[in-house]
């Protein structure tokens, strides 16, 4: 008769986890889990009007004519839930479920005869009102929210732009020059003289003055530097010609800064060449 087989070894329990590398076989006795650790909610609502609305809508009635007793049967129990878990949170829930209640006991009491025509007013209307509100004010929500997003749907867009050294300034306008010039006439009508007299006057003389002067200043000097008030109006006209002689002729050049500024004259460039070539 052969042996009998010997029965197979005991295995070791399989480890509920590892730490470290060592194996866990029990859980430890001070281990502390809360009771609602693993408790999960599958519905949020951002308030009662929100709760009410979803339970109509589960429910497929018409708002306008909400049954209130299975209505507020539903919406107790979701309160109870709640109030299980979170109490401050069912605060305002339990102001609504009473408001439903009342709402609901009003509808069953008997009401009174009024006359034909007179409509009886329904306790359900001011819920009604709010709940319209509500999911119109949601649904714009839900709108605004659909719109693209920055950082959400796109980014924003940098374009580094190099910057040029070369200061570009602005052109002298017309009116510009004009404004100028009815400034150098108003301070030159301040000295005028009563003495009259004729005298003769080259516009090729003033244009060689101009030259001199810019040349004496460096090749660069203001606008109203170029008059002098005290000679009187028949001067400064043959002057300012020359000057707009000497830029017609683009020996001389009128620079601004900014709009509104101040009227600045230089040497033109080939003017300049010249003159640093005959020096």
């Amino acid at each position: 008769m052969a042996a009998a087989e010997a029965p197979p070894p005991a295995t070791a329990a399989s480890p509920l986890a590892r730490i470290y590398g060592q194996p866990l076989t029990q859980l430890p006795l001070d281990l502390y889990i809360p009771p609602d650790a693993m408790a999960v909610m599958l519905d949020a609502f951002e308030g009662p009007l929100d709760l009410l609305l979803y339970l109509i809508r589960k429910a497929n009635v018409n708002v306008l004519d909400i049954p209130m007793a299975p209505l507020t049967e539903q919406y107790l129990v979701y309160v109870e839930a709640m109030r299980s878990q979170n109490l401050e949170l069912a605060a305002d829930y339990l102001v609504m479920a009473a408001m439903l209640i009342e709402i609901k006991s009003r509808m069953l009491l008997p009401r009174p005869k009024v006359d034909a025509g007179d409509d009886a007013e329904d306790p359900r209307a001011e819920l009604v009102r709010r709940l319209i509100e509500y999911e119109q004010m949601k649904l714009a929500a839900y709108g605004i929210n659909e719109l693209p997003q920055a950082e959400r749907d796109f980014e924003w867009v940098e374009v580094w732009v190099e910057k040029t050294l070369l200061r570009r300034l602005p052109e002298v306008s017309v009116l510009d020059l004009q404004n100028a010039w009815l400034g150098i006439l108003r301070q030159a009508r301040l000295h005028t003289h009563h003495m009259v007299q004729r005298e003769e006057l080259s516009v090729r003389e003033h244009m060689t003055l101009i030259l001199r002067h810019l040349r004496d200043a460096g090749g660069f000097v203001e606008f109203g530097e170029l008059f002098d008030p005290r000679q009187g109006a028949p001067v400064l006209v043959v002057h300012f010609l020359a000057l707009l002689e000497l830029a017609r002729e683009h020996l001389v050049e009128m620079t601004q800064v900014e709009v509104f500024e101040p009227i600045y004259l230089r040497l033109s460039d080939e003017r300049s060449e010249s003159r640093q070539t005959s020096a």
